[in-house]
């Protein structure tokens, strides 16, 4: 974590609100934490209030640099919950959490959440429909001054994965981020908070979930950081028969090979194992990783 002084003078950085995270050095480390009754992840664990602020100081403890916020269900299938609905599973963890140290994020696609979370603390906006879900949300992102991280998505997660025939997957998520990126910074926001994730598994087959992790380092040249969630996700289970609580060694291999294609931030469930993952990777793959123990 960087002072404003130290991100205002230069150098690879991700600039969140009042907090700068360096980039390039070591992967960032975002855990989740789901506070829905549906999660595809951990089955509404963290629904209960006490549990989810709980839940955020453990992965602090575990080492993460950063958690994301969501209240929400995004699964396949899923349908949407009402703006209130959303404010009342999330606002109370952001108020529990926010002087804890790490930038919180708000995984939310709805203006009208966004701005009450970031007028309570967070620092970052996590959209997975990359401002084309709330027409609002860019203009909220840039009066907060927080940073945001812009996802591919087709459709919506209701109709996601029945929009899988991309001509280009590759060329096709890259023309749209881009298009993303050009809509935040039109309305303000700064081109150093911005961060841009391609969306394993929303609105993608396993095998170009394969393909796109493969080929990660073509959307290098969108000139923002890059962040990867493929944690427990069903493409793993997929490939191989394990269940979504079984996945964790299938996690582990694709966050070290998404770091060794250029990710800067991973997202993730198991913050502990997967801090040692990229521990691991970021000495393999960057020669600027300090290799003191």
């Amino acid at each position: 974590m960087q002072s404003s002084e130290e991100c205002r003078i230069g150098g690879h950085f991700w600039r969140c609100g009042k907090y700068c995270l360096a980039l390039g050095t070591r992967t960032l480390i975002m855990g989740v934490i789901n506070v829905t009754p549906d999660s595809f992840s951990d089955g509404g664990r963290f629904f209960d209030l006490q549990k989810a602020i709980a839940q955020g100081q453990k992965l602090i403890e575990e080492g993460a640099d950063l958690l994301d916020i969501g209240g929400e269900s995004s699964r396949p299938g899923s349908q949407p919950v009402s703006e209130e609905t959303e404010k009342q599973r999330v606002l109370p963890v952001i108020e529990a959490l926010v002087d804890c140290g790490v930038p919180l994020s708000v995984d939310t696609w709805k203006s009208g959440v966004a701005d009450a979370a970031c007028a309570m603390g967070a620092s970052i906006i996590n959209d997975i429909t990359a401002f084309r879900g709330d027409p609002d949300m860019p203009k909220i992102a840039a009066r907060h001054g927080c940073g945001v991280v812009l996802m591919h998505l087709r459709g919506t997660p209701a109709t996601m994965q029945s929009l899988t025939d991309y001509a280009d997957v590759i060329g096709e998520i890259h023309d749209f981020l881009q298009a993303s990126v050009e809509i935040a910074k039109q309305a303000g926001v700064r081109a150093d908070g911005i961060a841009v994730d391609p969306g394993i598994g929303f609105g993608k087959t396993p095998d170009q979930n394969i393909l796109i992790l493969r080929e990660l380092q073509q959307f290098r040249d969108l000139g923002c950081p890059l962040l990867v969630g493929t944690s427990r996700k069903s493409f793993l289970g997929h490939y191989t028969g394990q269940p979504v609580d079984e996945r964790l060694p299938a996690t582990a291999g694709s966050v070290a090979c998404v770091i060794a294609r250029g990710a800067d931030i991973v997202r993730v469930h198991d913050v502990a194992a997967m801090r040692d993952v990229a521990r691991i990777a970021d000495l393999i793959v960057r020669d600027d990783t300090d290799i003191a123990p």
